[in-house]
């Protein structure tokens, strides 16, 4: 009899050493701890050896999809996340609600971590400039969503974000000579001024400005790309599964992928996430809804990278542990923890260091290993593998995978 299976993604979990530790190393874990000291160990170069993964292009090799085929951008996965019915031939973007100046130097790329810029996303949603139609979405904090729909678009062009403040806003350029491109660059960098032109007169900024906020008075898109065509997870497995995560891209792949991607409650991707709501969401799925695979994406681990705390990473880690104590009595449950990246707060972005795993079924073949760590891993039975060869595995120990010859 097959078994479930559980995939928890801690997103940007990997880190370097800082004062002799990592976060992991360092925090409090007692239940990913047992499932290590009972499990199967090794790290993983999520995409290759060296590459720096995005979250879109690692979740989807960790899903079991060879990235550099499957990816087409990411920002029609972060529009299919925020809600968007994106369709053929639609040329989507993520975007942050920024801070700049009367200069257009950025001076906060998160415009201080606004909590909710749909008033500003409504603000713009809808208009239309030359011909195309403006489809905006806010999601999580200053993160947001747009759409281009009409004829003649290309998702060949450049950033508008330089990714770095104190810099200026980027022209956005075509990346080819075709029409399409030069037509789409246009039409983003008028966008980007109308968005300055109304977002910097905006009540809700005018009131930010008066208790002394960045106010979010542009948006910078990037990211673009065009809508992609991914074989279904069921399909490609023969599995059904479920993707629960808290932040619009990765429902958005989850969804692509053909997998439901439920809006939960406290779900927020944020340092405030409830990832308990997740864990039980999982848990019905499989046992009550006969799924076969649930994917969890825990954000606020890479949050914490992101921002170079490496206390709170710690936090977040020990907050993520607790979600497993549901399932450690489970005597039919696959359990892989991983990351989809490293986020080391030495560096404050994505890195090339692979990432832990760890694999825990009835039954497995332990490795001697103890705690779930980086280095610890990098000692354990499964060596050094690609994140695609996580899936194959899972299939195999959950009893579901078919025999490859005669």
């Amino acid at each position: 009899m097959s078994k479930k299976i559980l995939f928890v993604i801690l997103d940007g979990v990997g880190d370097r050493v800082l004062n002799g530790r990592t976060p992991l190393e360092v925090a409090v874990k007692p239940n990913m701890d047992f499932i290590a000291k009972n499990g199967v160990q090794g790290i993983v170069d999520v995409i290759s050896p060296g590459v720096i993964p995005g979250s879109d292009t690692a979740h989807l090799s960790l899903m079991g999809y060879d990235p550099y085929k499957s990816y087409t951008g990411r920002g029609p996965l972060e529009a299919m996340g925020a809600g968007i019915e994106v369709k053929p031939g639609d040329i989507g973007f993520r975007v942050n609600f920024a801070t700049v100046d009367e200069n257009w130097i950025i001076k906060d790329r998160r415009a201080g971590r606004i909590k909710d810029a749909r008033p500003l996303a409504e603000a713009l949603d809808g208009m239309e400039i030359d011909g195309v139609k403006i489809i905006l979405k806010a999601t999580v904090e200053h993160r947001g969503a747009l759409v281009l729909r009409g004829e003649g678009l290309s998702d060949k062009i450049t950033d508008a974000d330089p990714h770095e403040v104190g810099k200026p806003v980027l022209e956005v350029k075509p990346l080819d000579d075709t029409p399409e491109a030069k037509r789409t660059a246009e039409i983003v960098n008028k966008f980007i001024r109308k968005s300055y032109e109304i977002l910097k007169d905006h009540p809700l900024n005018k009131e930010r400005e008066k208790q002394g906020l960045p106010p979010a008075n542009i948006v910078l898109p990037r990211g673009p790309g065009k809508v992609p065509h991914l074989q279904s997870f069921e399909d490609k497995w023969g599995i059904k599964g479920i993707f629960i995560a808290g932040v619009a891209l990765l429902k958005g792949l989850g969804r692509f992928a053909g997998l439901p991607a439920p809006d939960l409650e406290g779900a927020t991707g944020g340092y405030d996430t409830n990832p308990m709501v997740k864990i039980e969401r999982a848990l019905k799925f499989l046992y009550e809804e006969d799924g076969d695979i649930a994917f969890i994406n825990f954000k606020a681990t890479d949050v914490a990278g992101h921002d170079m705390n490496f206390e709170k990473k710690v936090e977040m880690i020990e907050k993520a542990d607790k979600m497993f104590e549901m399932v450690l009595d489970k005597k039919d449950l696959v359990i892989a923890i991983t990351g989809d990246h490293s986020t080391p707060v030495t560096k404050g972005d994505h890195s090339g260091d692979p990432v832990p795993l760890v694999l825990y079924a009835p039954n497995i073949r332990t490795d001697g290993t103890l705690h779930f760590s980086e280095r610890e891993a990098a000692m354990g039975g499964l060596g050094r593998i690609r994140g695609f060869d996580i899936m194959p595995m899972l299939m195999d120990l959950s009893d579901k995978a078919h025999k490859f010859g005669a």
